[in-house]
């Protein structure tokens, strides 16, 4: 077999072990998988905003995964590592798989995007833009772009600020696709900076907490001989367990948004 021949076979590969992961272990907010060789096997770090879940009661569930990438997909000697996601909200893949899931739970579309752009400014984005395309209101398919803060749309800067992610969602009117792209402050490059207004005197603005109070914390935990490291990042507050209990509750918190529609009826 040629060489280009076997690129393209564990491209197709590690495409096929994504998808699965990110079914499998939707519950504990998948991220991303950072997959390396090694002499000694292949090393796969999961980023994820729940490690418990993942893990599982005294080490089940990071077994039975241990052995599902060995069998099917055939790593060598899989050695699973788990990070926690410091910021969830700034994290493309994991939005993508909160809207498509409010949308499954049949919430209005319009009201997912205005909640996701809300959560993700709110969690210090530099901008965001959301394309959702589909069959939204009727048989015809549409799209719509929602877009707030600043992002940059394409040279060098957008590859090294903007961070994307697709997700597509089966409806009963049809595939729906989301796509996120998020531009993040931290990544700014040097010859750039953002100016941040000086509040007037007389009015102080309330002083924002920053994460400096995050601590990072890594953990081994042995699991039938071997050792599964697990970051996590102490000072966060999350009263949900489990992302499916998180979309619950932001249900019951997005009933206070007001869509175009909604407002329309009031003006007229």
């Amino acid at each position: 077999m040629s060489a280009v021949k076997n690129v393209i076979k564990d491209n197709y590969n590690m495409m096929l072990l994504k998808d699965y992961l990110r079914e499998a272990i939707k519950d504990a907010g998948f991220s991303h998988a950072e997959i390396s060789k090694t002499p000694v096997g292949t090393r796969v770090a999961l980023h994820v905003t729940r490690p418990g879940i993942v893990i599982g009661r005294k080490g089940s569930g990071i077994r039975a995964l241990t052995d599902k990438l060995a069998s099917d997909f055939g790593l060598k000697n899989p050695q699973i590592s788990v990070v926690e996601i410091e910021k969830p909200e700034l994290a493309p893949s994991v939005m993508c798989n909160r809207m498509a899931s409010h949308l499954e739970r049949g919430t209005a579309f319009r009201r997912a995007t205005m909640w996701t752009l809300k959560q993700i400014m709110e969690g210090g984005a530099m901008g965001v833009q959301i394309t959702i395309s589909g069959k939204l209101r009727g048989d015809r398919s549409a799209f719509e772009k929602h877009t707030q803060g600043i992002l940059p749309r394409a040279g060098h800067h957008a590859e090294m600020v903007v961070d994307e992610d697709i997700a597509h969602v089966k409806t009963a009117m049809g595939l729906i696709g989301i796509r996120i792209r998020i531009a993040r402050k931290e990544r700014l490059v040097p010859e750039f900076e953002m100016r941040i207004t000086k509040p007037k005197k007389g009015k102080q603005s309330p002083e924002k907490k920053t994460d400096s109070n995050k601590k990072i914390k890594v953990e081994e935990i042995e699991v039938e001989g071997s050792k599964v490291e697990v970051v996590k990042v102490e000072g966060k507050e999350d009263t949900a367990k489990s992302e499916s209990e998180r979309i619950a509750i932001e249900e019951k918190k997005m009933e206070s948004i007001e869509t175009l529609e909604e407002e329309e009826v009031k003006l007229k």
